[in-house]
């Protein structure tokens, strides 16, 4: 752990040089490029100097040397202990404050004419993929529980229907049905008017269940209304997803641009795409009770693919209660400070949005 490596005042300067600059080039880094910098905090080192304390840092397992010829680049180790510099600089409550006004200005304006939790998840993911060249993602608190407040059904094609779920929380669900058999206007009206007037208030789940149940139990013409009514509510929320909160994801094609391999690429997009599995992994990483951003190395703890890759995260609420979770997950040459304040001043944009949206 990063907490076990013990390094001087002026290693931690250079060690911070080195990161910088490996962010910012993406090429290993020599003792003389250091030397040459007009940082403070590391002026006036000779490059012998520099190049002693970079070799004590490659000891302790902060650096490494990916060609015999080639400069240094920071470990997972040493990012972690720059994380951990930036952590220490500053309160969890000022972090947002730190976003260049700019930057603030630009995350506002991307929310004008924004309303709805769902609407403001997706903008959310949206804006944090283009401030940071990262991955942005957004994920609804968990919807175990949301009660349905209406369905619409509207006729595409034969045998297509658009449906959409709105339920009590807010959340709206809108997916395109094939279907076995083609429904008329009519029908498709009376099913959606069966189901509002039935159901409206009811748990997701529970309307499959007692759907089921009612078609056991009739041998009428009103089964054939009923078996239609279930087989449009199975599609438009299928059983996997009826508790799996919506999910947005942004900006996979920045990591396209990134060094790494063809075959680990195709793993962390596959990842990636597999909206399921990034639940999992913000649940498993980020206490929707914690106030601050966390920074995550080690996600392949939880999912092998996401080796090499970085998650910077918190939970996003709106008047103390939690509307989900907001983070970018990138490679570790990602600006950390400025994706950091990102994400903490965007976890607040729902207090900013919506409730007060004439603000906006």
């Amino acid at each position: 752990m990063a907490d076990t490596v013990r390094i001087t005042v002026r290693q931690r300067a250079i060690l911070t040089a080195i990161i910088e600059s490996y962010i910012e080039t993406g090429e290993p880094v020599g003792s003389g490029t250091i030397a040459r910098l007009q940082s403070r905090d590391v002026s006036g080192m000779s490059p012998a100097t520099i190049r002693n304390e970079m070799a004590e840092l490659a000891e302790a397992g902060l650096l490494e040397q990916p060609h015999t010829s080639a400069g240094r680049v920071p470990t997972a180790q040493a990012f972690r202990i720059y994380v951990e510099q930036l952590t220490e600089r500053v309160q969890p409550a000022g972090r947002a404050e730190r976003l260049p006004a700019r930057s603030r200005q630009q995350i506002d304006r991307s929310f004008v004419g924004v309303a709805g939790t769902q609407a403001v998840l997706e903008r959310t993911s949206h804006v944090l993929a283009m401030l940071s060249s990262g991955v942005g993602v957004a994920i609804a608190a968990a919807t175990e529980g949301d009660l349905l407040e209406h369905v619409h059904f509207s006729r595409l094609a034969p045998t297509s229907v658009l449906a959409v779920v709105v339920t009590r929380s807010g959340m709206v669900r809108d997916r395109v049905l094939a279907l076995d058999r083609d429904l008329s206007l009519g029908e498709l009206e009376i099913a959606a008017n069966f189901l509002n007037e039935n159901f409206r208030g009811w748990g997701i789940e529970d309307v499959r269940i007692e759907l089921a149940r009612r078609v056991e139990e009739e041998r009428s013409e009103y089964q054939r209304l009923l078996e239609s009514v279930r087989q449009l509510w199975g599609k438009a929320v299928p059983a996997a997803q009826a508790s799996m909160p919506p999910v947005y994801v942004e900006g996979v094609a920045n990591l396209v641009g990134s060094r790494v391999d063809g075959e680990r690429l195709r793993e962390m997009l596959g990842a990636l795409e597999a909206k399921q599995r990034l639940v999992e992994l913000l649940n498993a990483y980020i206490d929707t009770q914690q106030e601050s951003v966390r920074v995550v190395f080690d996600l392949e703890e939880q999912a092998p693919q996401m080796a090499g890759l970085v998650l910077i995260a918190a939970p996003a609420r709106m008047a103390g209660e939690n509307r989900g979770t907001i983070g970018v997950i990138g490679t570790p040459r990602m600006d950390y400070e400025n994706t950091m304040n990102a994400v903490s001043y965007l976890s607040r944009v729902f207090d900013r949005v919506m409730l007060h949206p004439s603000e906006q």
